[in-house]
């Protein structure tokens, strides 16, 4: 039979295995943010001891009183460990709150995408096998003098270590939130706690707007059409030089230069939603337009809004259900029966929601029809750090191009519609997208540090009246989106700012 080993010795295993293959990016950005010099290695030092001593403490409290079960949640922890040492390495995440609330709300269709050979050998060579010597390993536990000795130490250990870095709190703290995500396990697992806490917050019933009447003559419609990762400078309507906009180039649009409120498609769907910038949970647009008497429609390929009370909520599923013969793989289905669905509304207000989903990355390739893959070749890998940076663009930019195509055709659809039907749309994104800038990918970052990447987006307008019933604005925001959509209907209420109505011109 096998010898046992003593529990200090796998637990010294565990720490310094633990130190060495997952946290090299913790330990390259901090060392990013020290200048040099004496203080810096001490800082360094002081990082690398405290993260022994950290994991050797939980690691030892665990197997000593967890046994089997301490076994097993190590195991979790070392595979869910691969999984994300795999993406902050390539993709240059962080393991924020934000980001948790991201993963848990990544659909599998979504979550498939980012599926790779090199995510399996991750997740097999630096967390199953490890994961499975603590499994077989038989130990010697010791006694419980033993016990509170090694904890003890590790503790003072660590107490000691917090108390010579005094001096360094304030660096310590200006960089905590980045280092806190790249910590691991703890960044994952405080985060989805944090993340949580918020959800349950989120899904509150809203406080209640003030009392709105709607008071237009005759029949309106608005679309708002909600992109997904769309950044503007791919648009050709903000100077791009590929011609990524053919068709909304001669649809008497307006495009004007948006900045996002966030990098993360909640917190981007509540700002375009939202009345003004507030952490409190309000009413969100759709929600108070049925309240006040509108035929509110929410169709949606994507996530992340609010709770809602519309009329109807339809996700792709639901939309491939009334038409089965629709292509429920692409964006295109949230248009089936679009102006049925008006004609049909027996009030005088519709006001119709598509939450997209076309630019999602790392597979953008996949976010198209084949018929709209002009810029060839395209990229097809997920790991998008190893990818050829020309291939990435030409699928990021088919996928500019079929959100064109959407547009235009919701604008289309709306032109054929009776002439007693006054209709406008807008077109705005959650947030924008990295595409290997300062070798960051896709979004989340924290808006504090994110780049203009993730924060430029486009804001598009249309109306049946014409570009000129649109107002001039150098730069607008999400929360444009909720005061001209009220003043589009003729909306009187409190939380109304005609100066944030692009269509207050319109009557």
């Amino acid at each position: 039979m096998r010898k046992k080993r003593k529990l200090s010795a796998v637990c010294a295993v565990l720490s310094l295995y633990t130190l060495l293959v997952f946290h090299f990016p913790f330990f390259r950005h901090a060392a990013g943010q020290l200048e040099g010099g004496f203080n810096a290695v001490f800082i360094i030092a002081s990082l690398v001891v405290l993260m022994l001593a950290a994991n050797y403490f939980f690691y030892y409290l665990l197997l000593r009183l967890g046994r089997g079960v301490g076994r097993a949640v190590i195991a979790f922890s070392l595979v869910a460990d691969a999984v994300s040492i795999y993406f902050i390495k390539n993709f240059d995440v962080m393991l924020d709150a934000t980001m948790m609330g991201n993963v848990f709300n990544t659909r599998y269709s979504e979550a498939s995408g980012f599926f790779s050979w090199g995510l399996v050998a991750y997740v097999l060579l630096l967390g199953v096998l490890p994961a499975v010597y603590i499994c077989v390993r038989r130990i010697d536990f010791g006694s419980w003098k033993r016990f509170f000795a090694h904890i003890g130490v590790s503790l003072g250990i660590l107490v000691a270590l917090v108390f010579s870095n005094m001096s360094n709190w304030p660096w310590i703290d200006r960089n905590s939130t980045t280092l806190g995500s790249l910590i691991l396990p703890w960044s994952y697992t405080v985060n989805t706690v944090r993340y949580h806490n918020k959800e349950r917050e989120r899904n509150r019933e809203p406080e209640l707007l003030p009392d709105a009447q709607l008071k237009n003559d005759g029949k309106r419609v608005f679309v708002l059409v909600i992109g997904e990762s769309a950044r503007r400078d791919h648009f050709s309507l903000y100077g791009y030089e590929r011609q990524t906009n053919p068709l909304l180039e001669g649809d008497d649009i307006k495009a004007f230069p948006a900045l996002s409120a966030a990098t993360y498609t909640t917190a981007g769907v509540k700002a375009i939603l939202d009345y003004e910038p507030t952490r409190k949970l309000c009413e969100p647009l759709p929600s108070y337009l049925h309240r006040v008497g509108a035929d509110v429609v929410w169709r949606s390929s994507n996530w992340g809004e609010a709770k809602l009370h519309v009329d109807k909520y339809q996700n792709v599923s639901d939309l491939k259900k009334l038409y089965p013969e629709a292509d429920g793989a692409y964006d295109g289905i949230l248009l089936e029966g679009l102006s049925e669905e008006i004609l049909s509304s027996e009030k005088d207000n519709v006001f119709i929601v598509l939450h997209t989903s076309t630019s999602h990355g790392p597979n953008y390739n996949k976010r198209y029809p084949a018929e709209f893959e002009k810029f060839t070749p395209v990229c097809t890998t997920v790991e998008m750090s190893k990818a050829d940076h020309g291939e990435l663009m030409n699928s990021y930019d088919n996928s500019i191009l079929y959100t064109d195509w959407l547009i235009h055709s919701v604008i289309e659809t709306l032109r054929r519609l009776p002439q007693d039907w006054k209709s406008g749309l807008i077109y705005v994104s959650d947030h924008g997208e990295s595409l290997g800038e300062n070798n960051l990918y896709m979004h989340g970052v924290p808006m504090a540090m994110a780049p203009r990447e993730q924060v430029e987006i486009p804001f598009i307008a249309w109306t049946s009246d014409g570009p000129d019933a649109i107002g001039d604005f150098d730069e607008l925001g999400q929360y444009h989106v909720f005061h001209s959509v009220m003043g589009f209907f003729g909306a009187e209420s409190e939380v109304y700012k005609p100066e944030m109505d692009i269509f207050r011109h319109l009557d």
